[in-house]
């Protein structure tokens, strides 16, 4: 299993860097990192990067745009074509790193691109601007994965690009085959999706990139640890990963503030762990005869089986359990 973790939040940490953070990822468990760009990297060189990851045996797995100061009325579709195309060469800039540090995915979250009034935007306009950034960036890096993160509001009242609909949308105009979607399961959450159906979707299409884990009430993105507030839904969407051979990273997307970062980043791989276990013991032909069987009883009954555990979860008679 792939797994990376938030550096900012070992970088809050009095005294921390880059190199004491990838040291605790290393004893955590992390084998993979995600970077801000150009927030985590300024004044290092995708060459240092290198070196400084390899030294904590770990790997590039792609570099998240952040949009700053001028970009907070918009990014890849300001209606100021001067910033709208600042933010593309950004994009571009982003992917020249990722490359040379030896990245594999570029992270687009536009959380500036949307509106807080009615009129205040052309949906059409925007709608058009969106697509042709992201074309010109898979032209400009066809050899990265491009992947859209979406997130119903927050930095705006209401984002452009807010839901699993919106993004197929987008996937289907912006017609390149390095273009795929990044799946952050508070954002879903808030969004009042089901993880597992976005996952089953994109992930059947070839078009699920990333994954980032945490846990949440639905109404903020609350940045939990994963599993403790909607454990089941957990376990849902981690089957449809198997399910469709997800071989990409799993990032915990997860804010300690009050819990110290390590210890928190540890119960997240020590709970991903178990519940892959869950799964492989319960068996993915048996979750999918339950699934094909479309019987509400059936599925608590095989929500009651997680919950006992694994000790004779393979040849359960979901009628008598």
């Amino acid at each position: 299993m792939k797994l990376a973790t938030r550096v900012n939040s070992y970088l809050r940490i009095d005294g921390y860097n880059l190199d004491k953070t990838f040291a605790d990822f290393e004893a955590a468990g992390m084998t993979y990192v995600d970077l801000n760009y150009p927030e985590h990297i300024e004044g290092i060189t995708p060459d240092e990067i290198k070196v400084l990851l390899s030294k904590h045996d770990l790997k590039l797995n792609g570099v998240a745009l952040r949009f700053r100061e001028e970009f907070n009325n918009g990014e890849l579709g300001n209606a100021d074509f001067q910033i709208a195309e600042k933010a593309l060469q950004l994009c571009k800039d982003a992917a020249d790193y990722c490359r040379l540090a030896g990245g594999k995915i570029v992270t687009i979250w536009l959380g500036f691109d949307g509106f807080d009034y009615s009129f205040q935007i052309n949906y059409r306009k925007v709608w058009d601007q969106l697509v042709s950034a992201y074309q010109a960036i898979c032209d400009y890096a066809p050899d990265l994965k491009i992947s859209i993160e979406y997130k119903p509001y927050e930095e705006r009242a209401y984002a452009f690009v807010d839901s699993m609909g919106v993004t197929g949308m987008l996937l289907q105009d912006i017609n390149r085959d390095n273009i795929g979607v990044t799946l952050d399961y508070c954002h879903m959450l808030m969004k009042h999706e089901n993880p597992a159906f976005a996952a089953d979707i994109f992930g059947s299409r070839g078009q699920l990139y990333g994954i980032h884990a945490n846990d949440g009430y639905g109404v903020a993105d609350d940045g939990l640890m994963i599993g403790t507030s909607s454990p089941f839904k957990t376990l849902e969407l981690l089957y449809y990963l198997k399910k469709h051979q997800f071989d990409g990273v799993i990032y915990f997307d997860t804010f300690p503030v009050i819990e110290p970062a390590v210890e928190e980043a540890e119960m997240n791989v020590q709970m991903i762990h178990y519940m892959d276990y869950l799964i492989d013991h319960i068996g993915l032909e048996e979750i999918q005869s339950v699934i094909d069987k479309n019987d509400a009883i059936l599925a608590s009954k095989l929500m009651l089986q997680f919950f006992k555990g694994v000790a004779k979860a393979k040849g359960v008679d979901y009628g008598k359990l």
